[in-house]
Parts: C-alpha cells; structure tokens; sequence
C-alpha cells in the first residue's frame, strides 16, 4: 500500500486528524499539543506515554514525507503543525468526512466492530444507522487505491466482526475457532 505508517506515526496522524475536525479553534497543533493528544487517557487504544523528543520525532518523520506541513506565521510563536494525510490540497488521499472519521477512529483505537465505530466517531461524524457505518467500512475495504479497511474474522463469543485499518501493514486474521 502506497500510505504506510508505523504505530506511532498511526496515533500522530490519528490525533491530528480527530482534533482538525473536534476542536477546530486550536487547530493546528504545538508539539507540546500533539503530545497531549496522543498520551490522552481516553478515547485511545493502547494508552501511551510518549516524551517530547519521541513525538518531534514522527512529527519531523512525518514533514518529510509531505503527511504534515508546519505552520508558522505571525503571532505564531511556536511551530504548528497540519495533516496533509488526506483531503489536502496537494495529496492524493480524498475521503468523504464519514471515511475520515472511521479512518481516524481505528488510527487512535485499533480493531473495532460497526457498532464501537459508531458511537465513537459520534464527535467527528454523525451516522445516520448502522447500514451507513458499514456501507462506509466496505467502501474503505474495496477503494482503487485501497483498501483501506480489513474485516477481521469474528471472536469466539462475539456477535459482531471487527474491523482494522491497513495503514501500518497487513493485520494478522485471528481465525474464528
């Protein structure tokens, strides 16, 4: 896939996205912001603690691949930083606002099912049913320059199938016993 990224680069773009859509008014980001994002205690799967120096350092991994751009203008004055990730003016990446906010969910949470989905990206994006939710996962699963999207076999107990985002490599089918 043409958009890979590793497990720390996933939560940097997955905070940058969630925040562009539900606090606008501090968008863009400060380094000492994205931190706070991404180390938050709720709303992300696993929790993480990371330093400073560790998210400088995808956020600078992530200018060089043209994913983010920074920010500096007058009454700036520290560095902010952008996605560029998806819907940029430049990037190729276009998805729909519903794509956005379940590409952004399983960035910051992992393997979901439609209903955890749901409710969850509630904030960025209001779905009108559950047909909506997973009309909108087998599109991310079936686009051209896809997928984007892979539907996990279901748990032993479960009622539902989760799904996982294909950004950071292939995931590992647990096969239903």
């Amino acid at each position: 896939m043409k958009y890979q990224l590793t497990a720390l680069e996933a939560r940097v773009i997955g905070c940058l996205l969630e925040k562009q859509v539900t606090t606008p008014e501090q968008y863009p980001l400060s380094v000492n912001g994205v931190v706070t994002a991404c180390n938050q205690k709720t709303n992300r799967e696993p929790v993480m603690n990371l330093s400073e120096s560790e998210v400088q350092e995808q956020l600078d991994n992530l200018v060089k691949r043209h994913y983010l751009r920074t920010v500096s203008g007058f009454g700036n004055r520290v560095t902010k930083y952008e996605q560029r990730f998806c819907n940029s003016e430049f990037g190729d990446l276009k998805l729909s606002a519903a794509e956005v906010a379940l590409i952004t969910t399983l960035l910051l949470r992992g393997a979901q099912t439609p209903g955890e989905l749901r409710s969850r990206a509630a904030r960025m994006y209001e779905f009108s049913d559950m047909a909506e939710v997973e009309l909108t996962l087998e599109q991310l699963a079936n686009r051209e320059d896809g997928p984007f999207v892979v539907r996990l076999a279901r748990e032993p107990g479960k009622r539902e199938s989760r799904y996982m985002h294909l950004f950071s490599g292939e995931v590992e089918d647990q096969p239903a016993v």
